[in-house]
């Protein structure tokens, strides 16, 4: 019989999520990582199936279920154990294996757990082969191999190691000139799978750390999402240490934040732009990013004479644009970095790096003053509890009550102000049963305001 999926898991181009041991469970993850190794060889992607997890406490259990339903169709199993996602993704393109799947949740509550497939090359399902997939899940049960087919699950305990070798080796940092710095860095990982990478890396590049959270045992001291909101801890650490930043990722290490050396969070959407504006100052070419980030990346884009291109939210849907428009650097709004000079993957230690570097090309010049160059915005993200079959009359309302400016309608509905430099983006989390709105303007009360009569169209459709 095909899966019958329960009304309460999350299904998105992001991959299947849910609470454990509510809509998801050790069989249901069984059943999908038997549909997934089923589908890889239906579509000719032969060979080995690599699976690694977060640090959640769930996630050994499901993990193990993940890596018996691969077993059960006659894949060869690469087994990973608590390491980054990015560290997953590069273990996929370095080991030409068919695929990947990571158990892990990303930024969502310690109590949910999730599901996302790699494919040949180390990205993301495409959204079009995540549709496929999809409706293989519903419609029919895989094959199972005979006893004498199920192979052995093979151990990698390398991975974590690669990929440290891999940043430092990269072209764009000068990792003598980081070195020479000795910089103390404040960090918090949140007792996510940061901690199996994160400090190896800082120490390699010549940082002092002083650190939080650094044990991965799924037991998160704050919540695993490192908005600026959630690091009071990192900040009071940075001004008591002397730390020149303060750097906090999330579960799965796919998402950096940024802390100043005044022990202020600067949130997500600046890692983009610092990030960027040391790829650019040393390979000029096309940024990437979606239709939920600062227009800060915009300003740094034409800073350097490079084009901004904007992609709908969703970490594959900006690698193909990426791909496409052959990028040199991309990622999103939420503390995501992608550099195709390592893989087509967000990469909190990436950024990291180049975080680094972006402090180490100004010697002695802190970081809030590198920032208060920038030009200044304030964002509003909320999320808003909302029937989604109502978003089209939504947006139509929207539209009306916010006329005047230019909208964007391939992934919910984005209204840029362009004179204003303000814009509003409503939208259907693919992760979360909710809402989001985002809105940013050049003063927090502006950004509110548009942020506040959104939330209101929204209510007043909802109502009826």
């Amino acid at each position: 019989m095909p899966i019958l999926l329960p009304d309460d898991l999350m299904v998105s181009v992001s991959g299947f999520r849910g609470r454990v041991g509510g809509a998801l469970t050790p069989e249901l993850v069984a059943g999908l990582a038997a549909c997934y190794g089923a589908f890889l060889r239906e579509e000719g992607d032969e060979g080995p199936v690599v699976v690694g997890r977060d640090s959640r406490t769930s996630g050994p259990m499901l993990m193990r279920a993940a890596v018996a339903g691969l077993l059960s169709v006659g894949c060869r199993v690469v087994e990973l154990g608590v390491v980054p996602t990015p560290t997953l993704m590069l273990a996929v393109r370095e080991g030409d294996a068919a695929g990947g799947l990571g158990v892990t949740a990303s930024h969502n509550p310690a109590e949910w757990n999730a599901l996302k497939f790699a494919v040949r090359g180390g990205t993301f399902l495409p959204p079009a082969r995540m549709r496929r997939f999809q409706a293989r899940v519903r419609e029919r049960e895989p094959g199972r191999a005979l006893w004498h087919a199920i192979p052995r699950v093979e151990r990698d305990g390398g991975a974590v190691e690669r990929h440290i070798e891999g940043i430092l080796n990269l072209s764009l940092l000068d990792t003598r000139q980081i070195l020479s710095e000795g910089m103390h860095v404040a960090l918090d990982c949140g007792n996510g799978a940061g901690g199996v990478i994160m400090p190896e890396l800082l120490s390699r590049l010549g940082c002092e750390v002083s650190a939080i959270g650094t044990e991965a045992n799924g037991r998160f001291h704050r919540n695993p999402e490192p908005v600026a909101a959630s690091l009071a801890a990192l900040g009071e650490l940075v001004r008591e240490s002397g730390a020149r930043i303060g750097l906090a990722v999330d579960p799965d290490v796919d998402r950096l934040s940024l802390v100043d050396d005044e022990g202020r969070a600067l949130g997500e959407d600046l890692t983009l732009a610092l990030a960027a504006d040391v790829v650019l100052s040393r390979r000029p070419g096309s940024v990437v990013t979606n239709l939920s980030t600062s227009r800060v990346v915009d300003d740094v884009a034409e800073s350097h004479g490079c084009p901004a291109i904007r992609a709908p939210v969703g970490e594959i849907n900006v690698v193909e644009r990426m791909i496409a428009e052959d990028a040199v650097v991309g990622g999103e709004g939420n503390g995501g970095v992608i550099l195709p000079e390592l893989h087509h993957t967000r990469d909190a230690p990436v950024g990291a790096a180049l975080l680094l570097q972006f402090l180490a090309d100004e010697p002695g010049v802190p970081l809030s003053v590198r920032v208060g160059r920038l030009p200044a915005y304030r964002i509003v993200k909320e999320k808003v509890s909302f029937p989604r079959e109502l978003l089209a009359d939504a947006f139509e309302a929207l539209g009306r009550v916010l006329p005047g400016g230019v909208r964007e309608e391939s992934d919910g509905l984005r209204i840029e102000w362009r004179s204003r430099r303000c814009w509003l983006h409503v939208r259907p989390s693919g992760t979360e049963p909710v809402v989001r709105l985002i809105a940013e303007a050049g003063g927090a009360a502006e950004a509110q305001s548009l942020a506040d009569r959104a939330r209101a169209v929204l209510a007043g459709v909802a109502g009826g």
